[in-house]
């Protein structure tokens, strides 16, 4: 989806969101079919499978429909998804009390993206430290994947981290610092190596 200068929503994003503002709901689907990917790729990173990342997109359309008025665009209009469903995915996962262990993805892959340039063994070694990293993302446990995923993935800042999940700014620092930790010390800990999924 285009952003225009500073962030703000280009003319043809606009219309679509003026129209579906006024309840054009075939400018809203036109939305929601130009955003869903990003939208569901966010959601199954945030709960870590499909079923849960269904139910939180589902939702997170719902919420966006019946909160279109609130949308000023002050930001881009898939920014403001993705904090819906950052929110939606930590309800649904609040509410489910269960923690999955399931491989977020390869979607995950420009986190240590290389240049078709860069020396063969390099991009093996890159790669090899992207799969162990992908791993220890997806054994944090959800407060702190979600954290980190909204702030080193998809540069979201505290402040908007903070209040889509409810915590304060200071938390989110925390569970941030604490996630970072974590990964450091499972990728690169005294002896510790992840294991590579199977």
């Amino acid at each position: 989806m285009a952003i225009g200068n500073g962030g703000l929503v280009t003319d043809p994003e606009a219309t679509l969101i003026a129209a579906a503002r006024s309840g054009d709901r075939d400018a809203f689907d036109e939305l929601v079919r130009q955003t869903y990917q990003d939208t569901y790729t966010l959601a199954y990173r945030l709960t870590g499978n499909e079923e849960d990342a269904r139910d939180v997109v589902q939702e997170t359309y719902l919420r966006a429909w019946k909160g279109l008025k609130r949308f000023r665009g002050e930001s881009a209009f898939s920014t403001w998804l993705y904090r819906i469903t950052a929110n939606t995915s930590y309800t649904v996962l609040k509410k489910r009390r269960r923690h999955r262990h399931e491989p977020i993805g390869d979607d995950l892959a420009d986190v240590a993206e290389m240049s078709p340039a860069a020396d063969p063994s390099a991009v093996a070694e890159a790669s090899s430290l992207r799969d162990e990293l992908l791993v220890a993302i997806d054994l944090l446990p959800p407060k702190l994947r979600s954290v980190v995923l909204l702030r080193d993935v998809y540069g979201l800042p505290h402040e908007d981290i903070a209040d889509e999940l409810g915590i304060s700014v200071s938390a989110a620092k925390v569970r941030l610092h604490r996630a970072r930790k974590r990964l450091h010390d499972t990728l690169f800990g005294e002896g510790k190596k992840v294991e590579h999924a199977v």
